[in-house]
């Protein structure tokens, strides 16, 4: 008879040891795997473009300050539906080439700023259809962006194309197979976003069944809004290699031993988890309880713009509000690099180079 699944026991807090400070953090060299383009726009980058495009009517206020002020009801967000409504304001905007690249230009431009060497930008290119660019002519832009900030800045990037979970598979499809073209071109990955609630991975399959044969990453929003039967079906369904967000795995004592014992990595996202109240706040997100299990994490953005937030900053949070060791910080920055979806030589010759300085 085989063993009863046990459940995983949480590891004690280690003994104190020193803090770090922000400075320090903001030294550090940095990985970013999860980062959603649309959600990541500079503020006055967005109200410009709606000001040259004739749409300003879309925006909620026309200054930068008072945008500002509207944002901060983003963490007001009762759920996470409700958080992923004030991608209203930035989709429209996000219709032609020009600001596909302005906008990835300038993500990667304060990345690099940030310290970030290395980031992987999602996004679903049929949200930028609307006004007659194809799915094929998206990401060529926004790779074009990306590779003036390489030459500009040094930091490599790549792109993972999301299916959204309130389409229907036959779209999912569709933009799986424009990743699986565009795969040598810089398009990593593949993903499914979207409110939690609406669909599963399961339901999607297909357009994961294209991307994992042609041998592409696979990574799945799961476990963020609902429990972690939505985590199963993104490993046994979707054939995910990392699952986005990840929050509920506990809930399964199972499943989360199974995620230890083949180190699928959770990129965990603290503050919009914070601001869709997929936890009460900082000191209640699991993400230490799960580093000291044993779980591979790294620690990410999701949107830049509606959290208001930094790779940096993220990892400050982790460290002082979420209760993350000096050593176990490091931890996690350095498993961003470590599950990045790179060529193993090219992953270990960047590895190579930013380890000194994060051990």
């Amino acid at each position: 008879m085989p063993a009863p699944n046990r459940p995983v026991s949480p590891a004690s807090p280690p003994e104190a040891s020193a803090t770090l400070t922000r400075d320090q953090i903001a030294r550090w060299p940095k990985a970013e795997l999860h980062c959603h383009l649309d959600g990541s726009l500079r503020l006055d980058t967005l109200l410009d473009l709606a000001r040259q495009q004739g749409k300003l009517d879309i925006l909620p206020a026309d200054t930068v300050d008072g945008l500002h002020e509207i944002l901060l009801q983003v963490d007001d967000s009762p759920t996470l539906e409700a958080y992923l409504s004030w991608f209203q304001y930035s989709i429209p905007v996000m219709q032609t080439a020009k600001a596909l690249r302005r906008i990835a230009y300038e993500l990667a431009e304060d990345m690099a700023a940030d310290g970030v060497r290395y980031l992987e930008v999602r996004y679903a290119p049929i949200l930028a259809t609307d006004e007659g660019l194809s799915m094929q002519q998206v990401n060529p832009a926004v790779l074009s962006g990306l590779a003036d900030a390489h030459r500009a800045y040094g930091i490599v990037s790549k792109v993972i194309t999301c299916g959204l979970r309130d389409r229907q598979q036959s779209a999912s499809v569709d933009q799986a197979r424009v990743a699986v073209e565009q795969h040598l071109d810089g398009v990593i990955g593949f993903d499914l976003a979207g409110g939690e609630a609406s669909s599963t991975p399961a339901e999607h399959a297909k357009a994961f069944e294209l991307a994992y044969r042609n041998l592409m990453g696979i990574t799945c929003h799961a476990g963020e809004s609902v429990g972690p039967q939505s985590i199963r079906s993104a490993l046994f369904e979707a054939h995910a290699h990392r699952i986005g967000h990840g929050v509920t795995l506990r809930d399964d004592p199972a499943l989360m031993q199974y995620v230890i014992d083949h180190q699928i990595p959770l990129e965990m996202c603290p503050t919009s988890n914070v601001q869709t109240h997929v936890v009460s706040s900082f000191e209640a997100h699991p993400l230490a309880e799960y580093v000291r299990a044993g779980v591979a994490v790294s620690v990410n953005t999701d949107n830049t713009l509606f959290s208001r937030t930094t790779t940096t900053e993220e990892l400050w949070r982790a460290h002082t509000r979420c209760g993350l060791t000096a050593d176990e910080t490091r931890r996690v920055a350095l498993a961003a690099f470590e599950h990045a979806f790179l060529p193993y030589d090219q992953k270990q010759r960047l590895l190579a180079d930013v380890r000194p300085a994060l051990t």
